[in-house]
């Protein structure tokens, strides 16, 4: 099947960086005091806790990630029904036809995807397992030595699972060339590839100095007003921007910062705002 290429975004070079008032010691305060699992809940990361074997987990937190766009009560429900069908995850895709799944999934329904789409997407997801043998495999095919992130990787693994499905995916699997944040992508590869309290790792082939900020609202109010960005769209330059920021700051690990920093905008105790004034006063 041939991917659309028009209107793609040129995202080997960002911009120069803005300056940007935050430093290391604040944000290590803050991983130490909120990077932990009792502050996790409610959030689809919980679900890959409950999957020891990684090559179960990776295609847990595909399923988590993807549906991860609503409200999040919603988010829940809808990822708990989709793995109550998948007793075993990876033997489950990997034997079941495209007629079957979405035979079983024909009454589901998460906001705009349906569940064809869903049964689509699990079925491109198991020939992908079938031919690389797991998920990382397909992903890490994609990247050379010489990538400065993760971008062709997860250009890779998207093009993959379109094609074996014989659909594209833009809601669940947004395409990076197309100038995406990709969000919920760059979200679970955070979860699979990095490894303490909150993120369960899984995938050991790429490093976590290569990942890209997963940037929802939270963090990219808390970044512009920080300076760390001066974009007005929350698109892949200003994802590439960002995180080039926080490289500066930890360079073997941009996105170890992300979970804290966005508990700001999630939890009502916590306040952004204030958080962002002791940066400005530090």
């Amino acid at each position: 099947m041939a991917r659309r290429k028009e209107n793609t975004v040129d995202v080997k070079n960002s911009p120069d960086l803005p300056g940007f008032a935050i430093s290391f010691d604040i944000l290590e305060s803050l991983y130490t005091k909120y990077n932990h699992r009792s502050y996790v809940s409610p959030d689809p990361l919980q679900f890959l806790y409950d999957y020891p074997d990684p090559l179960d987990r990776e295609i847990v937190g595909l399923i988590a990630s993807s549906l991860a766009y609503g409200r999040v009560s919603q988010i829940l429900k809808s990822v708990t029904k989709v793995l109550c069908e998948l007793e075993n995850p990876r033997d489950f895709i990997a034997r079941t036809s495209k007629s079957r799944l979405r035979k079983i999934f024909k009454d589901f329904k998460h906001r705009f995807t349906t569940g064809e789409n869903l049964a689509d997407l699990l079925y491109g997801v198991g020939k992908v397992v079938q031919k690389y043998k797991s998920i990382e495999n397909c992903f890490v095919s994609g990247i050379s030595d010489k990538d400065e992130n993760i971008l062709p990787g997860l250009a890779k693994l998207v093009n993959e699972i379109s094609m074996e499905a014989g659909c594209d995916f833009p809601m669940l699997l947004p395409d990076p060339s197309m100038g995406s944040a990709c969000k919920r992508l760059n979200l679970y590869l955070r979860w699979m590839i990095r490894r303490d309290d909150v993120d369960p790792g899984g995938w050991e082939k790429i490093k976590p100095s290569r990942l890209l900020v997963p940037l929802d609202v939270h963090m990219f109010r808390i970044c512009s007003n920080l300076a760390m960005t001066c974009r007005k769209q929350a698109n892949l330059l200003t994802v590439i921007e960002i995180t080039n920021a926080f490289r500066k700051i930890n360079p073997d690990d941009p996105v170890k910062y992300d979970f804290a920093i966005t508990r700001l905008g999630i939890r009502e105790e916590l306040s952004p705002d204030a958080f962002i004034d002791s940066c400005r006063k530090e």
